[in-house]
C-alpha cells in the first residue's frame, strides 16, 4: 500500500516510462516537471504547443529537448485537441494539462471524434500527504463537478476507489462529508451521505467501506469521533474524503495545501486514461507528483 508521495514516485518509476502528451507545454513549471519525469524514467514527453516558446522556455530551465517530440500547435483549442488525439490514436498513453484552462483540455477530452469518452462520469481526485498523518488522503471532487446529485456522487466514489486501488489500498474507507454527523432534512448533503452509506451497506457501492454523514473532524480524528460517541469503521480512519460540492472540495484542498502545508497530486479519472490536471499555479513538484499518479493509475487499469 502506498503511504507517501515518495512511495508513489517509486512506484511510478517501476511502471514507467509512459508516453505523456502535454498540452500547452510552454510553461517553466510544466517543463521542469516533465524534465524530472523524463530523468526519473517516469514519462517520455510529447510536447504540444507553441514550438518557439517551448524551445525558449526549455532552454531557460535547462531542459535539453534532444530526442523529444515537439508538435507546433499555436492555438489553444488545436493544442488541446492534438494532445488528446495523440492518446486516442495510440501514440501516447496519457495526457497532461499545461498552460491552459481546465475547460479547454476537457473540451478536447470529451470531443466525440478524438476524445477519450467512456460513458462514465469524469471526476477529479487529489491525493494529499499531510504532516502528522501516516497515510495519504484522497479528496474528491473539488475540481470537476459543481453540484453532483446522489447518483453522480456514487460514481465519483467509484472513480476515487479505483484510484485508491491503483495505489494498493484494497478496501479504502470513504467518508461522505457534511457539516454535521447527523442526518438533517434541512441539509441535503447529510441526506446524500446517509443514502451513500446505505448503498455501500447493500453492495451498490463496491470495494470500499463508506459511511456518512461525517464531519471532517470525526472523519480523520479517532479522538474527535470517540468524543462525539461515533461508532463507525470509517470514523477517524478515512482514506477518501467525499465532499458535497466543488466549493467545499476547492476550499478544503487549498486549506490542506496552504494551512496544512500538504503536498499533493491530482488527476481526472473516468476517461479512457487519466488526465494529469492540477492548477496552473501549482509548482513543478506538484505537477511531477501528478504525472506519477497518472502513470500509476494508467498501469493499474
Amino acid at each position: 500500500m502506498t503511504k507517501s508521495l515518495a512511495e508513489l514516485l517509486a512506484r511510478a518509476r517501476e511502471y514507467g516510462p509512459l508516453r505523456l502528451a502535454v498540452a500547452a507545454a510552454e510553461d517553466d513549471e510544466v517543463l521542469l516537471a516533465v524534465k524530472a519525469a523524463r530523468e526519473q524514467g517516469i514519462a517520455t514527453p510529447l510536447l504540444v504547443g507553441q514550438e518557439d516558446k517551448i524551445r525558449v522556455r526549455a532552454q531557460e530551465v535547462g531542459f535539453d529537448l534532444s530526442g523529444v517530440a515537439v508538435y507546433n500547435e499555436p492555438g489553444v483549442a488545436g493544442c488541446a485537441r492534438r494532445a488528446v488525439e495523440l492518446v486516442s490514436s495510440g501514440q501516447a498513453d496519457l495526457v497532461m494539462k499545461g498552460l491552459m484552462s481546465t475547460a479547454d483540455i476537457l473540451r478536447a477530452v470529451l470531443d466525440k471524434e478524438v476524445g477519450l469518452r467512456t460513458g462514465r462520469i469524469l471526476s477529479h481526485v487529489m491525493i494529499y500527504e499531510l504532516p502528522g498523518y501516516d497515510h495519504l488522503f484522497f479528496l474528491t471532487d473539488g475540481g470537476m463537478n459543481p453540484a453532483p446529485d446522489l447518483k453522480q456522487k456514487a460514481d465519483i466514489v467509484a472513480n476515487a476507489v479505483e484510484t485508491a486501488h491503483a495505489l494498493g489500498i484494497v478496501r479504502p474507507k470513504v467518508a461522505a462529508l457534511a457539516a454535521v454527523e447527523v442526518v438533517n432534512p434541512d441539509m441535503p448533503a447529510t441526506l446524500d451521505a446517509a443514502a451513500l452509506a446505505q448503498m455501500g451497506a447493500r453492495g451498490q457501492i463496491k470495494d470500499c467501506l463508506i459511511d456518512g454523514p461525517l464531519a471532517l473532524d470525526n472523519a480523520i480524528s479517532t479522538e474527535a469521533a470517540a468524543h462525539k460517541g461515533i461508532k463507525s469503521p470509517v470514523a477517524g480512519q478515512a482514506d477518501i474524503l467525499l465532499v458535497p460540492d466543488i466549493e467545499a472540495g476547492n476550499l478544503l484542498g487549498k486549506a490542506m495545501t496552504y494551512f496544512g502545508h500538504g503536498k499533493s497530486a491530482g488527476i481526472i479519472v473516468g476517461a479512457r486514461t487519466p488526465v494529469v490536471l492540477v492548477s496552473r499555479a501549482d509548482p513543478h513538484e506538484t505537477k511531477l507528483l501528478s504525472i506519477a499518479l497518472g502513470v500509476v493509475a494508467t498501469k493499474k487499469k
